[in-house]
């Protein structure tokens, strides 16, 4: 048989390797995670800045004017997006610029189904500190405005809204007619197909730089991630700047979530090795969730302190602040652990003894049988996904201060973490099981809990 060129196996993949629709609640909830979301980011914005955080005040007006003039009242006007378009380019700009020129070790990404490996530039941590250090010395000499995330919030979210679901209907006719890589398909439903993506690794850039710049490392991590550890410092700025002061219920938000970006980009290439990135597509699901969902959401409780500088006392914060990096700390070395583990083929300790593990047996999609070592040693061998309770705990100290004046809306991020690490849960577990099999029901055997031991 005559060998396909890798553009005839690209659209032969494209062609063949399609995504399965269980039934029309595939579709419907495709629908429905398209449009809710879009407009709940105005509304909790709207309810931090304008409504003093309270989910009740958000309601009453609501019940007052209805939601479709509340939802307009909520939505910034067209001067104020357009003056926030600027700080968005300029700052995405700048983020693909250090994706390519700053200095890092070049490192394989996992085997993708069709053989292809991709490759990333590790300079996480260097571009994270580089765009702090602009931020700093930029607003010191007066060319950035400390407080400028917190200034056009709401516009740039809009604007995010709607330049994201352009690049998602991009993605999606590149995933269909110009793949980057074989791993790339269609379901033949418009609806679930631009929601969850065409392509597995869509890359653009390559005749300038000749890896590409990766969508989902820049979505992910070099904007969302990047976005979300600036904005904490921008708010503490912005209130310096309107108070003359810093309160502590801010230092405690801002000082945990900054740590916890950090580590996060220490950890960057893990997170490239992980089951959502090697199973999810680069649809409206990721980048959209990255591009305005980790901007807005996970950033509103540092947005409502900004104007609302209590105090908790030394004894509230300094708890707060130990727990929130205690947790911080759990979460780098239980996946320090894993990595050990993998790098080593299993041949390190843990905790001072031998690392246990499960031999685990695949079968690829071309009928090639391969092996994977499951740890069942340390914060791995307490539950399948005990990384998750540190996720909480860190979570939980930079979203608490909110609630000392009962304000909700402020919380809404740790509610929304709660849940999606439980589904995250179960949907990495039923993964798990379709590619491993009798390997990984005896792995639950032995680590029995999912999330908490002998409660989930």
């Amino acid at each position: 048989m005559k060998q396909k060129s890798g553009r005839e196996q690209a659209v032969w993949a494209a062609d063949n390797i399609k995504p399965k629709i269980s039934g029309v609640w595939d579709v419907a909830g495709s629908l429905f995670l398209i449009t809710a979301p879009p407009i709940s980011v105005h509304l909790l914005a709207y309810t931090l800045l304008k409504l003093d955080g309270s989910w009740n005040n958000l309601a009453k007006v609501v019940s007052d004017v209805g939601i479709v003039q509340t939802f307009s009242q909520a939505v910034p006007s067209s001067q104020e997006v357009w003056q926030a378009v600027p700080f968005v380019l300029c700052f995405a700009a700048f983020q693909l610029l250090c994706m390519w020129v700053v200095p890092g070790k070049y490192v394989d990404g996992p085997v993708a189904p069709s053989g292809h490996v991709p490759k990333y530039k590790a300079n996480g941590v260097q571009c994270f500190l580089l765009t702090i250090l602009v931020w700093a010395i930029g607003s010191y000499q007066g060319l950035i405005p400390a407080g400028w995330q917190y200034d056009h919030a709401n516009a740039m979210f809009a604007f995010l809204n709607v330049s994201s679901i352009f690049l998602c209907m991009l993605l999606y006719l590149k995933g269909r007619f110009l793949p980057s890589t074989a791993d790339s398909g269609h379901s033949g439903n418009l609806i679930f197909d631009f929601f969850w993506g065409t392509e597995l690794y869509p890359r653009f850039g390559h005749w300038l730089w000749p890896i590409g710049w990766d969508v989902k490392l820049f979505t992910n991590c070099r904007f969302g991630m990047m976005y979300w550890g600036l904005s904490t410092l921008s708010y503490a700025a912005k209130q310096y700047e309107l108070y003359g002061f810093i309160s502590d219920s801010m230092l405690v938000s801002s000082l945990v979530q900054v740590v916890y970006v950090l580590k996060f980009f220490s950890w960057e290439m893990g997170y490239m090795n992980t089951m959502d990135i090697q199973h999810d597509r680069a649809g409206f699901y990721i980048c959209w969730g990255c591009l305005v969902w980790v901007p807005s959401l996970y950033t509103c409780h540092t947005l409502f302190l900004v104007n609302n500088p209590y105090m908790m006392g030394r004894a509230v914060t300094a708890f707060l602040l130990l727990f929130g990096l205690l947790g911080v700390w759990i979460n780098y070395e239980s996946d320090a652990q894993k990595m050990r583990f993998r790098r080593s083929g299993g041949k390190c300790m843990i905790w001072g003894r031998p690392a246990k593990k499960i031999v685990a047996t695949y079968t690829t999609k071309d009928g090639e049988s391969k092996q994977s070592l499951l740890l069942l040693s340390g914060w791995w061998g307490v539950s399948r996904h005990f990384h998750y309770i540190p996720e909480l705990m860190a979570a939980f100290s930079w979203t608490a201060p909110t609630l000392w004046k009962g304000n909700w809306a402020g919380f809404t991020y740790w509610l929304f973490l709660a849940w999606l690490l439980t589904d995250r849960s179960v949907r990495d577990d039923a993964r798990c099981k379709s590619k491993y099999g009798e390997s990984w029901t005896k792995y639950c055997e032995l680590v029995p809990y999912k999330i908490i031991p002998y409660i989930f």
